[in-house]
């Protein structure tokens, strides 16, 4: 599978793999208060998912969609100041955003960024 078939293929940057995307990912969500608010849209939406499936209300869904990514967009308006990834990158984005969810989760996001040399911003 090329990577513009997963939708990563555009105008600039492009990469040949996950991995090869993951620094420009987190570099990309450099302010606590970004990564804060994917953090929320991601819990908010897998709630809502986990819900949806075990109360067969499937327009849960579609709120765990607008939850999350609304969520998340907004720490990039607001506070990161840069267009969300998912614009350009909608595959690996997503992936970006459940493995740094987790990281955030697990604590080792921190270390994730020292040892890409990340600088946060404030």
């Amino acid at each position: 599978m090329s990577s513009d078939s997963l939708g990563t293929g555009t105008p600039g940057k492009s990469f040949s793999s996950f991995n090869d995307f993951w620094p420009f990912y987190l570099g990309e969500h450099s302010t606590l208060q970004c990564r804060i608010q994917h953090f929320l849209g991601t819990s908010i939406a897998a709630t809502l998912i986990i819900v949806a499936f075990l109360t067969s209300v499937p327009v849960l869904y579609f709120f765990a969609v607008f939850c999350g990514y609304g969520c998340a967009w907004w720490g990039h308006f607001v506070f990161e100041k840069n267009k969300p990834a998912t614009f350009r990158y909608p595959v690996y984005s997503f992936i970006g955003d459940w493995k740094m969810f987790w990281m955030m989760m697990v604590g080792t996001l921190d270390d994730e960024l020292r040892r890409l040399g990340i600088r946060p911003r404030r």
